[in-house]
């Protein structure tokens, strides 16, 4: 597969944030927070991946979503499609999360 990937073809990774992850002030701050991160991690496998991170608002919408071309696909389907690009789903997620909180803490910080 030739790299990088039209838009069309790439894995949109939708992640919302809860507000409450930046403290007492989280709701105040949590739009600025996501443009920072958004900025921060849009580089990340972004030959195949493209990354949106938004406020979580809604909580009944889950945390992580995956679409390709705008249309949601499972988990499943989600870690077919990164296992192609020789990434494991869990282990994806899990660094993204430790990008997340490393973002969190910064940006807190500041």
């Amino acid at each position: 597969m030739e790299l990088p990937l039209p838009q069309d073809k790439k894995l949109t990774v939708l992640c919302r944030v809860e507000p409450g992850c930046l403290g007492p002030r989280g709701s105040d701050l949590i739009e600025e927070f996501c443009k920072h991160a958004q900025i921060q991690i849009e580089g990340f496998d972004a030959d195949f991946i493209h990354w949106q991170i938004i406020p979580r608002h809604d909580k009944s919408l889950a945390e992580i979503e995956y679409k390709i071309n705008n249309k949601t696909i499972t988990q499943n389907q989600a870690a077919i499609y990164l296992d192609k690009f020789s990434r494991n789903l869990d282990e994806f997620e899990d660094f993204f999360h430790e990008i997340l909180i490393e973002l969190i803490e910064e940006f807190t910080k500041s």
